[in-house]
């Protein structure tokens, strides 16, 4: 009875250490869903598609884009809010998704609560790129033109709450001029009226805005980052003009609530493996900072950047109806 019992005991234990030791490492047994917010086309579908293919790659399974767009990014984030927290539903978002619900009257999840973050995967600086007819060759240049032009100088941004808006209200504010913003959905549908000249200008991370200033159909006159940047050394810095002035958009992946701790710290090793290697060619060169490190890092991260983004809601009194 007693060998019967220490057998059982024995088998009982075993169990537990194959469980726990496989479960990392047979994550993932089918495709992965990497669910990206906002439409296709913008410098966030950009960097989510090359880092859920780097991670297909280093993981063996597939990790496919879903794009859904909607309601300033909170259809798509709250689709994995509600995701059975098994590590096959995944939100890559950028700095929006922590903004959008500050500024919400009832926000339709809780970012803290709500979700695991996983990664903090690169800061953005943001560029200020204008359409070629608007009579500015710099920021000062720019403002002056607004001066002159109280209330039609418009400024489009990818939505409500977002990098793109909280750096055109910050600028705003800084600069004592009343641009006019009109909102979209996500990056690529503000390009397209960038470039087609129904609006004047947009702030944006670099790596969306650089190819059309290249091919000539945008003029990018300055950056977010506090001096200018090494790859792009002819761009004035926005302090330059406006003392202080520095602002970032960031990329992270998530998870839903609840995830577990062994999946999410496999997820974050398969990230900054991904950083690492061909990614950092691809993205540093646009002017993206990467970001490898811990879990504990990124909560700390987010946290610091909420407190700075609710100040610039609070005081811009922005809401999102």
């Amino acid at each position: 009875m007693r060998i019967r019992s220490a057998l059982r005991a024995a088998l009982g234990g075993l169990i537990l250490v194959v469980s726990a030791s496989a479960f990392p490492q047979a994550y993932p047994e089918r495709p992965v869903t990497v669910i990206i917010p906002f439409p296709p086309g913008g410098t966030l579908d950009f960097v989510g598609r090359l880092l859920s293919q780097k991670l297909g790659d280093q993981m063996g399974q597939n990790f496919v884009v879903d794009n859904r767009a909607g309601a300033g990014g909170t259809i798509g984030a709250g689709m994995v809010a509600r995701a059975q927290p098994n590590g096959y539903t995944l939100l890559f978002n950028a700095s929006t998704f922590t903004t959008t619900p500050m500024a919400m009257a009832t926000p339709p999840y809780d970012v803290v609560k709500d979700f695991q973050p996983i990664a903090l995967v690169a800061l953005a600086p943001m560029a200020l790129a204008i359409n070629p007819n608007v009579p500015a060759t710099d920021l000062k240049g720019l403002i002056a033109h607004a001066r002159a032009n109280p209330g039609k100088v418009t400024f489009g941004t990818a939505a409500t709450a977002s990098a793109s808006h909280l750096a055109t209200e910050a600028l705003k504010r800084s600069s004592g001029i009343d641009f006019l913003i009109v909102f979209y959905k996500g990056s690529g549908p503000v390009y397209q009226d960038l470039i087609g000249g129904r609006i004047d200008a947009f702030i944006d991370p670099i790596l969306g805005s650089a190819p059309h200033a290249k091919a000539g159909r945008l003029k990018v006159i300055a950056v977010t980052s506090k001096n200018r940047l090494s790859n792009l050394p002819d761009i004035p810095a926005m302090a330059e003009t406006v003392p202080g002035f520095e602002f970032y958009s960031w990329y992270g992946l998530w998870g839903p609530a609840k995830l577990p701790n062994e999946m999410v710290q496999r997820l974050n090793a398969e990230v900054n493996e991904a950083l690492a290697g061909d990614m950092r060619d691809k993205l540093v060169p646009q002017g993206l900072v990467l970001t490898p490190g811990s879990v504990a890092d990124f909560v700390r991260f987010q946290k610091d950047d909420m407190e700075r983004s609710a100040k610039i809601i609070t005081e811009g009194k922005i809401r999102v109806e």
